[in-house]
């Protein structure tokens, strides 16, 4: 298969094409949280669960800190590699490389320095704070790490080169969960057990990816590229500040609203932090979906196909009505079953009916998510980011305001009925902004220059 598919087939086997390997690989990669949350939970205790969870707010903020910068930089690396300007196109690699390998060392000392501390100010309960604190100080030191795997995954999605990356998320979360069963049953390790098993198997799949990326532009013959170049700095951070915003708004607006769900007790905390691992599984193959909207949109408008785009969002929204059915399918046949993979046969009855009440209730809601990232995909990778910003605040508003005002008076479903209103009003923005053709002579006069 030719590099450029993504400007030749078809769009919507251009989309699949492009789109399977990031979601099967992020499934793996959600599925060895998974695993990290049922191991505590199981052989452990509830309280380790909680713990766990209590931290994956915090955690996936900066998980999104990479994956939004890794799409700014890709943005740009797809456009040169649209274009066919080859030593631009390493130029922009490079770049991104060093300059998030920077921002994670920061980010790392950050965390380590005031980990335990945004966890008290989250109300963390108090059976479960030392273990999450335990468990932050290996994730920081680990930071950099998981930064340049993240990275490196979105360098080579924009090359078009989606399969490896998969093939490193396969070995990470297969090996990831052997580290797992090891140090949490045989080393009696607890939390801090998975917290090792992520950090050594990003660790090793981090190194690896940088020696087949290296490989992989060794072999693109082109004039001498620089290793960075700080004019390629403002265009990526146009692209990769509001994309951040974007990939973290959920995991803000989750990491505010914790603090109220902290409040009902580590019991409802657990059955909460399963859930979530849940969702974090069934929104996988949405972001996929949007993620390739941004690099199919990118690369057509290097190569000055902008109409492509119209048609591959249409192919878009189809896909991810043909997902958001087949979890609603799923999530109600096995949603007892799903729980209790995490919190055992002896799970606590305030864990079962939080964990199970959530996922019910979500489980009809995964298209609005699919809508919402189809179409700020597009947008993202048009350059069109005004609207997209602000859809993406409105959503976090809205998700932090209902939950923070109505749960403690109404109870906590209210912090699950925030989750679906917040991608509505998102997605209403976004695609009126879609449907005024804004975004049509921006992305024109883009593929001129």
């Amino acid at each position: 298969m030719q590099n450029d598919y993504l400007i030749r087939q078809k769009p919507m086997r251009a989309l699949i094409l492009f789109a399977m390997p990031m979601i099967l690989g992020n499934l793996f990669q959600q599925t060895y949280t998974m695993v990290d949350s049922a191991m505590v939970g199981r052989f452990v205790s509830e309280q380790a669960l909680a713990a766990v969870g209590a931290s994956y707010s915090l955690t996936n903020i900066f998980i999104c800190v990479a994956i939004g910068g890794g799409i700014g930089a890709s943005v740009t690396v797809s456009r040169y590699f649209g274009a066919g300007n080859i030593a631009k196109m390493k130029t922009a690699v490079y770049t991104a490389l060093l300059v998030f390998l920077g921002i994670s060392v920061g980010l790392g000392m950050l965390g380590l320095a005031l980990g335990r501390q945004i966890m008290q100010l989250l109300n963390t309960p108090a059976d479960v704070l030392d273990m999450a604190a335990a468990y932050l100080r290996i994730y920081f030191a680990g930071l950099p790490f998981l930064f340049m795997y993240n990275i490196l995954s979105s360098m080579f999605n924009a090359l078009g080169k989606s399969r490896i990356p998969l093939g490193f998320l396969i070995f990470s979360s297969l090996f990831n969960i052997a580290l797992d069963w090891y140090f949490v049953t045989r080393l009696n390790l607890g939390v801090t057990g998975v917290a090792w098993a992520t950090l050594i198997a990003q660790g090793i799949s981090a190194v690896l990816s940088f020696g087949v990326l290296l490989r992989l532009l060794g072999r693109m013959d082109c004039p001498a590229a620089s290793i960075f170049d700080p004019t390629e700095l403002l265009p990526m951070a146009k692209i990769a500040l509001p994309s951040i915003l974007q990939q973290s708004t959920v995991s803000i607006g989750m990491m505010l609203v914790q603090s109220v769900v902290n409040s009902f007790g580590s019991e409802a905390l657990a059955g909460f932090s399963a859930a979530m691992r849940v969702e974090s599984l069934c929104i996988v193959p949405m972001t996929g979906i949007g993620s390739a909207m941004s690099s199919f949109t990118a690369q057509n408008l290097g190569a000055g196909r902008p109409k492509r785009v119209v048609e591959g969002y249409h192919a878009a929204v189809k896909l991810v009505i043909a997902f958001a059915v087949l979890i609603a399918v799923v999530l109600n046949l096995f949603t007892t079953r799903i729980i209790t993979a995490f919190l055992g046969e002896e799970g606590t009855r305030t864990a079962m009916e939080t964990g199970i009440g959530y996922l019910q209730f979500m489980s009809v809601f995964f298209c609005l998510i699919g809508f919402k990232t189809s179409t700020d995909g597009l947008l993202r990778g048009a350059g069109d980011m005004t609207m997209f910003t602000l859809a993406n605040l409105v959503n976090l508003t809205i998700r932090v305001v209902v939950a923070m005002v109505f749960a403690p008076r109404m109870g906590i479903f209210m912090v699950w009925t925030a989750v679906p209103i917040g991608w509505l009003a998102n997605w209403a923005i976004s695609y009126l902004e879609y449907r005024t053709g804004k975004w049509k002579s921006r992305l024109t006069e883009k593929a001129a220059v």
